[in-house]
């Protein structure tokens, strides 16, 4: 839906002229299950987005009608209620965690819309959060800077969504700048936003399948690698080099071992995925895209058939120069680097590959990097 459109539809419903509030979804190059272990990550805006055209409202009570689902949520801002299993759980938790830092809400009339895949691994979540949280404090004149913003909307998805994220979807959302990737140092919150080079495109490709156990594996995966820095004497598994962690495996059982592993050499591939890139190197970058999938698969056990599937038809494409899973796992999209000329040609590749291995058609974005959230259009 384009932006005049939602607009037209607000005016339907509300009768009243909205703002537009958006927030981009995220890919993440390089630097899987790293951020809660504040590690590094390479993550980049792309072009689909959450909108939410908002209006004041008279009185407390916030009323949403989501155009996605067709379904409609209130929140009363003085009574919000416990998480209801649905998407208002992100809305009463932004609501909350905003008044819970000092912002004086008032009621509002909310409209959202999303082009973010659900369920794709490409941050629908923190996109919503984000335009929600946007849209809340524009209605209210509260001012709240994008740091800030970025950790509320983290902790409303642990408390109102059972999601333990790290800060990597929020953050992006909010940091992004158009043509970049933001190479995160996910400890000090420093980045450095690196232009992608020229002449190649990132593609990607969604599965379509998204396993039930998903949500659980991933809060499993951080207990696993909080155990593991436990065992270790760390505060987190940021701390452990691979020679410190070839030292000590003898202290951690197999499975903490594996996970450990997979963070401590994921973190050294995203410092290299960096270097590879400022000097130019596309093919450098994208072999270790390839060896971070292998990892995923292997040590961290959150990859899937059909992921692994994918993977393995990129590395036959011509002109494919790296390609792994993204997001939290078991389901969802790869992110592949593939030289500009040949996309067109990769994705027919991939959709003709996929569906005769699986049956299932995959649905192919080709994505630019986008730049972060904010306040669109005028009234």
């Amino acid at each position: 839906m384009s932006e005049s459109a939602l607009r037209h539809r607000f005016r339907e419903r509300y009768g009243s002229v909205p703002r537009v509030f958006q927030a981009p979804g995220r890919v993440n190059l390089i630097g899987e299950h790293t951020d809660y272990n504040e590690g590094f990550v390479f993550p980049m805006a792309i072009g689909f987005t959450t909108r939410v055209a908002a209006a004041p409202r008279a009185g407390r009570r916030i009323q949403a009608f989501s155009e996605n689902f067709q379904t409609a949520h209130t929140c009363d801002l003085d009574a919000p209620g416990p998480p209801q299993g649905s998407w208002g759980d992100y809305l009463t938790g932004v609501a909350v965690l905003l008044q819970r830092g000092g912002a004086n809400l008032c009621g509002a009339d909310l409209l959202i819309e999303s082009d973010v895949p659900i369920g794709a691994g490409l941050s629908s979540s923190a996109a919503l959060e984000v335009a929600l949280a946007l849209a809340l404090a524009g209605m209210s004149g509260a001012q709240v800077d994008r740091l800030s913003l970025a950790r509320l909307c983290q902790q409303a998805e642990h408390e109102f969504a059972g999601a333990r994220c790290g800060l990597m979807d929020q953050f992006t959302a909010c940091f992004a700048r158009e043509g970049h990737a933001l190479c995160l140092d996910c400890r000090t919150l420093e980045y450095e936003a690196d232009p992608l080079p020229p002449g190649v495109a990132v593609v990607l490709c969604n599965s379509m399948v998204k396993h039930e156990l998903a949500a659980g594996e991933y809060n499993h995966r951080r207990r696993d690698c909080e155990a593991a820095a436990a065992e270790l004497g760390v505060r987190a598994l940021r701390d452990v080099t691979p020679a410190r962690l070839a030292q000590e495996d003898g202290r951690l059982a197999p499975r903490l071992l594996r996970r450990a592993r997979h963070v401590v050499t994921e973190n050294q591939r995203v410092q290299r995925a960096a270097t590879a890139l400022r000097r130019g190197d596309a093919a450098g970058f994208g072999a270790l895209m390839f060896a971070s999938h292998e990892s995923l698969r292997a040590d961290f056990e959150v990859s899937c058939a059909e992921l692994d599937t994918l993977v393995d038809l990129a590395r036959r494409a011509p002109g494919v120069l790296g390609a792994r899973m993204t997001g939290g796992g078991f389901g969802g999209c790869t992110v592949n680097l593939v030289e500009a000329g040949r996309a067109s040609a990769f994705a027919e590749f991939m959709r003709a590959g996929y569906l005769r291995a699986t049956g299932i058609e995959p649905a192919i974005y080709l994505c630019q990097a986008a730049a972060g959230a904010g306040e669109v259009g005028g009234a």
